[in-house]
């Protein structure tokens, strides 16, 4: 019996029997779509949270912060710093002072300049007496920073000054429009008043600051990690430093002459050894790396969990594919007794799951696909992330094909054993069958 002689014969033997096909496709239908709709929001969730990154962290610098961190450089437990000039020993967590930036610049030739950065959260109190939290009030060198991150750090309105007053601050662009719905909080030009809780004395103090803004940042959409923010507040350095009482930097972002992965490894370890490990060094490449690897890990579990369907759509069909085995036990006894062989009798059962799996899997890589835009689209509008991330299902080809192969694969295996006995099945017991 010809190839397409037996995918007609299968073909036909399904549509005699359409309600029980069409159950036992959607099982497969179901898993395929849960596999695809969760790693197509998954891949797209990584691709936005990689952008974001990549705004808010440029490749070509690096974020010196005091401690261990999972994203950079370790840093040693107790012990003072092993090299350095003014670091002081002691057993205390490493701490990062303003004027480090003059060492860190002189530490290596890749090194373009440093630049200190001091930030608390607080609030921002608008003319009106509205008062609004902001994620952080953040004291830097406006130019240097402008310097640093050149396509982030550019104002919408109003304009960045490059020697700011010590009441000039820059504001990002959900802090201008919190809701990003045209709702208008405050805007270059006016004067707001700064708050920040000073927690290092009893009672708590709130300390306030009357600012001038200068401008509004252009919408980043970025997280932020060192870089500019949608949602904080930028005065300048030397006013931070009174502002909060303090010359103690919370990180120190260093500008690199090349994003080169060399430069960025060696100027990384260069840093983290100067500190003798008391700090973490933290890289656009770092955090990528670590991203990946827990998207990839989310991926395989939740394409796990997802699978567990499919298992159980592999035992509809094994259960679907016996009883079709008894109704047709004397069909099968007469195909053998006018000459058909054991092994075409195989061919026509696994024909009929390849069936019922290729367009089990075919209609739930598209419904899964449809799935996946609309959490996607559920998400995006504050659903659960809020409007600040906008999700764009990916579906790679090898997720396509992987479902495709997988779909199909899980029928023919628990359509073996039933195709086993149907080809087992000798022709003089199959025609007394009742």
């Amino acid at each position: 019996m010809k190839i397409l002689d037996v995918f007609a014969y299968s073909f036909s033997a399904i549509k005699l029997r359409k309600l029980r096909a069409a159950l036992t496709t959607l099982g497969v239908v179901i898993g395929i779509a849960a596999i695809v709709a969760l790693l197509s929001i998954t891949q797209g969730l990584q691709a936005t949270i990689t952008d974001q990154l990549e705004r808010g962290l440029a490749a070509d610098t690096l974020i010196v912060i005091p401690g261990s961190s999972a994203l950079g450089g370790g840093a040693g437990e107790g012990g003072g710093f092993g090299g350095g000039e003014g670091f002081g020993g002691g057993s205390t967590r490493a701490l990062l002072y303003i004027n480090y930036t003059s060492q860190i610049n002189s530490l290596s030739p890749n090194i373009v300049t440093s630049l200190a950065v001091i930030q608390k959260s607080g609030y921002i109190q608008n003319g009106s007496g509205i008062t609004r939290p902001v994620t952080s009030i953040v004291g830097v060198d406006f130019a240097q920073f402008a310097n640093a991150f050149p396509t982030t750090f550019v104002a919408a309105s109003g304009s960045i000054p490059t020697n700011p007053a010590d009441n000039d601050i820059v504001v990002g662009a959900r802090v201008s429009y919190p809701r990003l719905n045209g709702t208008l909080f405050v805007q270059a030009g006016q004067d707001v008043t700064l708050i920040w809780t000073n927690n290092t004395v009893i009672p708590f103090v709130n300390e306030t600051y009357t600012a001038h803004i200068s401008a509004v940042l252009d919408r980043i959409g970025g997280f932020g990690l060192g870089g500019p923010s949608d949602t904080s507040v930028y005065m300048p350095l030397s006013q931070a430093e009174k502002f909060f009482g303090t010359d103690e930097a919370d990180m120190i972002i260093v500008k690199l002459k090349s994003s080169d992965l060399d430069v960025v490894n060696s100027t990384s370890t260069t840093i983290t050894n100067y500190f003798g490990n008391q700090v973490s060094v933290i890289s656009a490449t770092a955090v990528q790396s670590l991203l990946s690897t827990i998207f990839s890990t989310v991926s395989l579990f939740l394409g796990g969990i997802a699978a567990i369907s499919l298992l159980v759509a592999g035992i509809g069909i094994m259960n679907i594919m016996i009883v079709s085995l008894i109704e047709r036990t004397r069909e099968i006894g007469i195909l053998k007794a006018l000459g058909m062989k054991s092994r075409t009798v195989l061919h026509i059962f696994l024909t009929e799951s390849i069936i019922i799996g290729l367009m089990g899997a075919i209609i739930g890589i598209a419904s899964g696909w449809v799935l996946a835009n609309v959490v996607a689209l559920f998400l995006g509008r504050g659903g659960i992330i809020g409007s600040a991330l906008t999700i764009t299902p990916i579906l790679r080809p090898e997720v396509m094909l992987g479902a495709l192969g997988f779909g199909v694969g899980i029928s023919v295996i628990f359509a073996l054993y039933p195709a086993w006995r149907a080809s087992k099945l000798k022709p003089v017991e199959a025609l007394r069958y009742e």
